[in-house]
């Protein structure tokens, strides 16, 4: 019915009858209520009241709740005086009614003053949960804490609602000690096996990064839905345990539950960490099959995936197909084209976002700022820089600010860099300075690699990957001192290198390598073709005997490195002609480089490598980063 029709009826009835009892007005109202016809309830009260009927109990709560779903504070301040005029204050679903009301208000003020000035609130658990529910969705963790612990005093029964009301709270990570009590309350209390409970516990444990223990509770409950499954897979998504990901959701494919798009989007993210592409593929044809195909974020996760898997044709071709592209779309194929080392496309398509009148954003500008840095558009990446700020109001942030220090740096441009650093409107954090020291290897400027470390091991002092930079730039300046001095840091804070891994897929399943690998089961295979390829490309480097082919392999660091197993391993499974995508968890070193570019002369593939900065395009002996990474 529409408003019109309800209160013509209602008001015909009321002419007709006079005498129409408070239950008939209660029912139409909770009815109106039910069904979220928030505004034709508050008309029907409204009329009650021109038909001289008090509200009683039964009335308010309805009315209450419509008044605080239209977020009209006026008409529930008035609602309030009635329940004081008529005496109706102490009711429980009255009392539980307001504190709710004036929570969705974010009037937490009143809430605890309604709450306090009625004492029989102490002793009702409808009253704590409004309360604390309230506290929690307005970032009051605290509050809502010590309210949950005085509940706990009073003697107060809690219940599934009480523990579901506290959840947002302990999904942060600075609650996550007293989350681990709120636990052992659950268990203690019987309330674990409430389904329920058991998956925001779930939520709680992989939000604050406990994968572990969030698994553990996922493994012990009897059942699995859908939620649950999301939440798990979601969870070890974003903590970066993307194997995880794609074990879980061939579990979840085998137990017939149905994924949806939470699902397909944390699968994909996992794809494109781990490059597996051809998993990809095939959570793109369930995608379509599910009549998900428009569906503009799985759209985002898909072009993101193929650019991050090495077909940016691909995810340009994703892109291109939808009707409606945003600022997410546009900053992941810009991205895309960055990272590949197509740094003039992600600009043109930077400009094309803009004169099609989508307004960048700061992560789009991160995106187009990388994607100068990797191919040297200095001028243009400083104009943008000046653009987000003049023109879009923008404050750049550190990340901003690492992308445009890395782009002077790679230039030469130290000094400028530095000071750029020190004019910052934010403080500076480790990437922005380690930026700066990156910089400084490249130029093999001593000095100000010192003055950069001294401040990025202030931030990040446990980052062993600074340390190396900085004893790596004291060897090539043929420093042993500084050498020596960064390995007793090292060594004094009991810090290791973080071993380097790659990633390469082979029918439809992902393959591992570590430095110095030989736990595959083709190793000895892989390793005989690595040390033929190895002869050969010395060779190529001008070694006339073993002498001189031992001092290449120290000069050209000619070691076992995950890069070389991985791309070994494609060759052996691969006909000619075919591109070998490697995923490497690190930065590709010299030496690896020089070597990839080598076997790329010497074998009929092309490579292609994703470090932990960028792609490189292997072929003919040459790489797409021509030597700028």
């Amino acid at each position: 019915m529409t408003s019109l029709t309800w209160n013509t009826q209602l008001r015909e009835l009321a002419m007709q009858c006079k005498y129409l009892d408070a239950l008939t007005w209660n029912t139409q109202l909770r009815e109106l209520a039910m069904q979220c016809k928030y505004l034709d309830a508050l008309n029907l009260y409204r009329q009650m009241l021109r038909c001289g009927f008090t509200p009683n109990a039964f009335s308010f709560p309805f009315a209450l709740k419509s008044s605080a779903s239209l977020s009209l504070p006026l008409s529930g301040h008035q609602l309030h005086c009635h329940v004081i005029k008529t005496g109706c204050s102490p009711e429980p679903f009255v009392l539980t009614s307001l504190i709710s009301m004036y929570c969705k208000f974010n009037s937490l003020t009143n809430a605890r003053k309604v709450f306090d000035e009625n004492p029989i609130s102490n002793q009702l658990t409808v009253c704590y949960n409004a309360l604390i529910s309230g506290y929690a969705l307005r970032d009051r963790g605290f509050d809502a804490i010590d309210l949950f612990c005085r509940m706990r005093e009073m003697g107060v029964s809690i219940n599934s609602v009480t523990m579901l009301g506290l959840v947002p709270v302990f999904s942060e990570p600075e609650h996550f000690s007293v989350g681990m009590f709120f636990h052992g309350c659950c268990v203690k209390l019987g309330l674990n096996l409430d389904f329920s409970v058991s998956n925001c516990l779930l939520t709680m444990y992989v939000k604050c990064g406990a994968v572990e223990s969030g698994r553990k509770l996922f493994d012990e409950m009897p059942e699995n839905d859908l939620i649950t499954w999301n939440a798990m897979i979601s969870g070890y998504a974003q903590n970066g345990f993307a194997a995880d990901v794609l074990e879980l959701y061939k579990r979840m494919e085998a137990s017939r539950v149905c994924p949806d798009a939470v699902t397909f989007v944390g699968v994909l993210s996992s794809c494109a960490n781990l490059g597996a592409i051809s998993i990809g593929r095939e959570v793109e044809q369930r995608i379509e099959s599910s009549g998900l195909g428009l569906n503009p974020f799985l759209n985002n996760a898909l072009i993101n995936m193929y650019a991050r898997c090495g077909n940016l044709v691909k995810a340009r071709a994703i892109f291109d197909r939808m009707p409606r592209k945003s600022v997410v779309s546009w900053t992941a194929i810009i991205g895309g084209y960055g990272m590949h080392g197509y740094g003039e496309i992600a600009v043109e398509l930077f400009d094309e976002m803009i004169k099609d009148g989508i307004r960048p954003d700061k992560a789009a500008f991160v995106s187009i700022l990388s994607a100068c840095s990797h191919v040297g558009l200095t001028e243009k990446g400083l104009d943008y820089l000046a653009e987000m700020k003049m023109k879009y109001g923008l404050q750049p942030g550190p990340e901003h600010y690492a992308c445009v220090v890395d782009l002077l740096g790679r230039a030469g441009r130290l000094n400028e860099a530095l000071e750029l650093i020190k004019s910052m409107q934010v403080k500076p954090d480790g990437a922005v300075w380690g930026a700066l020291l990156g910089a400084c290897k490249i130029h093999r400027n001593v000095d100000i690699a010192e003055l950069a470390f001294e401040r990025v091991i202030e931030l990040e002092p446990t980052n062993i990957g600074y340390y190396v930079l900085l004893s790596n730039i004291y060897s090539e300046a043929e420093n042993l001192e500084g050498v020596l001095k960064v390995r007793v840091m090292m060594r004094k804070r009991k810090l290791k290198k973080d071993p380097g891994c790659s990633y390469v897929e082979y029918k439809g399943r992902v393959h591992l390598f570590l430095a110095g690998d030989r736990s595959h089961p083709q190793s000895q295979e892989i390793y005989k073709m690595l040390d033929e390829l190895e002869t050969l490309v010395m060779k190529l480097a001008g070694c006339k005997n073993n002498q001189e082919r031992r001092n290449k392999e120290v000069f050209y660091g000619m070691s076992v490195h995950s890069e070389k197993l991985a791309v070994v391993f494609g060759l052996l499974n691969s006909e000619p002609g075919a591109e070998i995508v490697v995923i490497k968890n690190l930065r590709v070193c010299e030496n690896c480089h020089f070597f990839l570019k080598a076997v790329s002369k010497i074998v009929d593939r092309q490579f292609v490598v994703r470090d932990a900065t960028r792609f490189h395009h292997f072929r003919d002996g040459l790489c797409s980063c021509k030597e700028y990474w």
